[in-house]
């Protein structure tokens, strides 16, 4: 059994890139550049500028247990029903219906046309 060594003082390390892989890359770009009103550049690497209004301090996350072993995006909207409305218009599903997290905010889960998951966060 290999041994864990604790690490050397340090802080938290940020995500600071992310990535969409796609089957069909002008299908997904058509799809996110409609839905969230995304910058997303041309090429074989499809570059997306950040957007703005992003936490302060930096994107944080969690783990917890699933059915799946995956990566979810938690992109923020300004209304979860419009955006579960134009995503489904663009080809997209509704995987989990809204909900409210009890003293946070209002969340929705979608797939993409390829069936990668996303949760919409409301603003």
């Amino acid at each position: 059994m290999r041994s864990v060594s604790t690490p050397s003082p340090d802080w938290a390390r940020p995500v600071v890139h992310w990535e969409i892989e796609a089957r069909d890359p002008d299908r997904l770009r058509a799809f996110y550049q409609a839905l969230f009103n995304w910058n997303i550049g041309d090429g074989p690497i499809m570059n997306i500028a950040p957007g703005i209004g992003a936490p302060e301090m930096g994107l944080a996350g969690h783990i917890r247990g699933g059915e799946h072993s995956r990566v979810n995006l938690y992109v923020q909207v300004r209304d979860v029903a419009d955006s579960l409305e134009r995503a489904q218009q663009l080809g997209g599903r509704v995987t989990i219906e809204p909900f409210d997290v009890p003293g946070g905010p209002r969340l929705a889960g979608i797939a993409d046309p390829e069936n990668n998951p996303l949760m919409l966060v409301q603003q």
